[in-house]
């Protein structure tokens, strides 16, 4: 596991606070990988990035990716889940989601838009299928002179089918396919040091090291 410092850091866990941003520009630094599994639960409460960065958070369905985001993230969180609730809050109950999905995204990305154009930090759902999202958010923060990192859920698949079946939703088994596919090769290319595409930094994550995880903050460099 390699730490070099890409504006990302952890509270807690002895790795360094960044160094001044500025500073940083001078020189190509490696990505950050960091891997927080398999502590039993002693991760960080905090993952803390420089101010006016993008994160983005994938991983399986049902592998805790809405619950970390609406404990860590408040109110920087854009999860395409709330554009779901919030169309099943208008719509009979007989009404399969599949109807209504495309207005559901289109909500979502509609707002993931208006989030980005306001300039400030943002932490983006992702369901690990939808590379141009990430690729999107990696144009921005360049855009910006700022960085994209991820975290990424890993869970097994038992659990994320479990983690399904307690919050009342499933996938079906060829879109579960699809997902563990698309989230197994992540996985596997963060192992080895490879990030996708225009990510500074990424942070692995098992259900204890999410569990532990209290926050998700941006902070101005010094």
């Amino acid at each position: 596991m390699t730490f070099q410092h890409t504006g990302a850091y952890a509270t807690g866990t002895g790795i360094p606070a960044p160094r001044a941003r500025a500073r940083t520009r001078r020189r190509r630094t490696a990505p950050l990988l960091r891997d927080l599994r398999e502590r039993g639960g002693r991760g960080p409460r905090t993952l803390a990035f420089a101010a006016g960065d993008l994160v983005v958070v994938s991983g399986l369905p049902g592998s805790g990716k809405s619950t970390l985001m609406r404990r860590a993230a408040g109110g920087l969180g854009i999860d395409s889940q709330d554009a779901r609730e919030r169309w099943e809050t208008r719509l009979p109950g007989f009404v399969p989601y599949a109807v209504y999905r495309p207005l559901a995204r289109a909500a979502h990305y509609a707002g993931l838009r208006r989030a980005l154009r306001s300039g400030r930090s943002v932490v983006v759902h992702d369901c690990g299928t939808q590379s141009w999202v990430r690729n999107w958010l990696a144009r921005e923060a360049r855009r910006r002179g700022r960085a994209l990192h991820l975290i990424l859920l890993d869970v097994t698949p038992d659990a994320a089918r479990e983690g399904q079946r307690e919050r009342g939703r499933g996938v079906s088994g060829y879109a579960f396919a699809r997902h563990r596919r698309a989230v197994g090769r992540m996985i596997g290319s963060v192992e080895s040091g490879r990030l996708p595409r225009g990510c500074a930094s990424a942070t692995l994550l098992d259900r204890d090291a999410a569990g532990a995880l209290r926050s998700i903050a941006f902070r101005a460099a010094h």
